[in-house]
């Protein structure tokens, strides 16, 4: 932990009433979700859950993150790309998982069908944390790769304000002016208004395609406020509305409720319990369709875990980036161990090392949304169900990453105030637009620090586990 905060967290009247200045500054600020009990209405609301101190971080390993991002971008851009790849790598995967195999059908049906789409959009997050050494050296390590519904870029633009001012109320006024901006609204704003742009009308609106239950309806609009403010015309819409409503014309425009969409930007739709048959008819709909897909299903799958896995093998990179060596350098330095539980002798050997030695490592299977991973004990019983069945095929498993935790206090509405032990996890916002063959826009878009407790396993923000956070770089 920073020297600088020591002082301060032992310091209970100080963090007494620092805490009570933040929770107003988050709630002024806008870092807003809707409650639990009230989640279809914005009649009651309260802060989203944020620490009370920015968590220090490793400004090298900080500016690394930065610096593969735009590679990343240019990565899942060229799997999406790549049938073959994702074929051969999704294969085994399809036979078990019945999630990842309607997706990889739909991707198919498009293909043979024909793209109608020719600008393509990608909001991607990359997550990291701080792999600490035996010899005590940070080493940055990637969690996951997010090609659909990342979250939090909203709020998160609006934290680092927060945690300004909590510094200054600390008396920590040289620590608050080093505190970095950072506005990942703007910039996936950025990347959606670039790709409604190249669509070509003017009339064509951007339709949010979001959740049943909208708990994080804020974050959300922190995004489209930026295109409102560009005079972009934002409708929010769930599946159900796009299967009652939607309709594509003779050249394959998407309509909804009579208006054109130019660009579709899923907030949902990553989970395999929000589809029943109808959601699947929209979805088949929405990528059949001309509109912009954030992500199309080539690039949602491009993030599943077996590709992350498969990522890892000797010479992948080079297959798939040729002509960008130090590109694939930079990506590589930040893989953690990645295994294939696929049948045969390798996968065999890797299931027993784990159910030997669990501790060491994460089981992985194909979802997002957090919560999902399973460690220790739970890892051991899982595999020797599954250790000889084809079921294993749907998991990876990785090497387990052992950040160094530090002290904080974790704000949460109806919480008791104390201080935890806490591990922190980097997000970059990446954005990419290409036109045909040719990417027209490839940056990061901004940074997202969650923090939790470091007796809570596996879980972001939204499942009710992680914070938010801002980082301080030393």
């Amino acid at each position: 932990m920073a020297a600088g905060w020591q002082d301060v967290v032992r310091d209970a009247v100080a963090v007494q009433e620092a805490a009570a200045v933040a929770v107003d500054a988050a709630l002024l600020a806008g870092v807003l979700m809707r409650t639990g009990e009230q989640p279809h209405s914005s009649d009651v609301v309260n802060y989203a859950p944020f620490t009370l101190l920015p968590s220090t971080v490793p400004r090298a390993l900080f500016e690394q993150a930065y610096a593969v991002q735009q590679d990343f971008n240019l990565l899942v851009d060229a799997i999406s790309q790549n049938k073959e790849f994702l074929e051969q790598t999704l294969a085994s995967t399809i036979k078990v998982d019945d999630f990842t195999a309607r997706l990889f059908r739909i991707y198919m049906q498009v293909l043979e069908e024909g793209l109608a789409q020719t600008v393509f959009l990608g909001i991607n997050r990359s997550d990291y944390m701080f792999d600490c050494g035996l010899d005590g050296r940070a080493a940055l390590r990637q969690i996951e790769i997010n090609t659909i519904a990342a979250s939090f870029g909203g709020l998160t633009s609006r934290t680092t304000d927060v945690h300004r001012l909590v510094l200054k109320v600390l008396g920590k006024t040289e620590e608050a002016s080093h505190l970095l901006p950072n506005n990942p609204a703007k910039g996936l704003a950025l990347g959606i208004a670039k790709a409604w742009e190249l669509y070509g009308s003017q009339r064509a609106v951007v339709m949010f395609l979001v959740e049943e239950v909208q708990r994080n309806i804020f974050d959300q609009r922190c995004v489209e406020n930026e295109l409102w403010n560009r005079n972009i015309r934002v409708v929010r819409k769930r599946f159900r509305d796009v299967f009652e409503q939607g309709s594509l014309d003779a050249s394959r425009r998407l309509y909804i409720d009579g208006q054109e969409v130019a660009v579709v930007y899923y907030r949902e739709g990553y989970v395999p319990q929000v589809y029943d048959q109808q959601n699947w008819e929209a979805r088949l709909l929405l990528e059949r369709s001309r509109a912009v897909k954030c992500p199309d299903i080539a690039t949602q799958l491009a993030g599943t875990k077996k590709v992350q896995q498969e990522l890892s093998r000797p010479g992948m990179l080079e297959k798939l980036l040729p002509g960008h060596p130090e590109a694939i350098t930079r990506i590589r330095a930040t893989f953690a161990g990645l295994y294939s539980l696929d049948e045969g002798e390798e996968g065999d050997r890797v299931a027993a090392t784990a159910i030997a030695d669990p501790d060491r490592f994460v089981l992985k299977p194909q979802r997002e949304g957090g919560g999902n991973n399973l460690y220790g004990e739970e890892l051991r019983e899982v595999l020797e169900k599954i250790k000889d069945s084809p079921e294993r095929t749907s998991y990876i498993l990785m090497d387990k990453i052992r950040p160094q935790p530090a002290l904080n206090y974790l704000l949460r509405a109806h919480s008791p105030l104390q201080v935890s032990e806490c591990i922190s996890e980097l997000g970059i916002f990446g954005v990419y637009v290409r036109q045909g063959q040719e990417l027209v826009l490839n940056e990061a878009a901004g940074h997202l620090l969650r923090t939790k407790a470091i007796e809570h396993a596996d879980g972001g923000v939204a499942a009710g586990v992680a914070v938010l956070d801002t980082p301080y770089l030393v």
